[in-house]
């Protein structure tokens, strides 16, 4: 599926909250997308998954194409777990929510699938952010229907930029693609990544 945000901007109570952006995702593709803080990451996922219209521009597919095939992932303060939850209690919902089975040998073997079963019954906040973050890329790409996942500020928790974008890599396939948001300061750390900015026109075609 072919994402295509057309100088999509988010405005509000208080002003701008995502400057006008433009943004092509084609299937198969892993995209990086930095901005500084504050500059609209998260409106820019919930646009980009068809969970918030763009006060400005356009995105395609429509929004009910997006919310059914696009997954937005462990973004703060709306797909992010609960910190005092359990592990077990996470991925118990998270599977449930991918109709997989999800009673507590369910989870303790997907777990142990992914050699993170030592953490079962530790709170969320407390698993690594290693491991956090591949468990829910992992839990994402089970979604039905996942075409896209859209991972929102993982370098607010994870250090090491070259370890959660391998992760992100690692759950691209020629159907589907994966774009991660990151501030400015993690994508230049990342080194030779190319990144499409927030707030600018990175599709260039466009405005010929």
């Amino acid at each position: 599926m072919e994402i295509h945000a057309r100088r999509v901007g988010v405005t509000g109570p208080h002003g701008p909250v995502l400057k006008p952006t433009s943004l092509l995702v084609k299937p198969g593709e892993l995209v990086l997308v930095a901005g500084p803080p504050g500059a609209g990451h998260t409106a820019l996922g919930l646009v980009l998954s068809g969970r918030m219209r763009p006060t400005t521009g356009e995105v395609a597919p429509s929004a009910a194409e997006l919310r059914e095939h696009v997954v937005l992932v462990d973004s703060p303060d709306v797909s992010e777990p609960e910190a005092a939850l359990s592990l077990a209690g996470v991925v118990g919902e998270e599977l449930a929510m991918n109709g997989a089975r999800s009673g507590r040998k369910a989870v303790a073997d997907w777990l142990t699938e992914r050699d993170a079963d030592a953490y079962l019954d530790h709170r969320f906040e407390q698993v690594p952010a290693a491991t956090r973050c591949a468990l829910m890329l992992d839990l994402a790409a089970g979604r039905p229907g996942a075409r896209a996942l859209v991972l929102d500020s993982p370098d607010r928790y994870h250090g090491d930029p070259a370890g959660w974008w391998e992760l992100a890599r690692r759950h691209v396939t020629p159907d589907r693609s994966v774009v991660a948001l990151c501030t400015t300061t993690t994508a230049a750390a990342l080194g030779t990544v190319p990144a499409a900015r927030i707030g600018a026109d990175n599709v260039p075609e466009e405005s010929e």
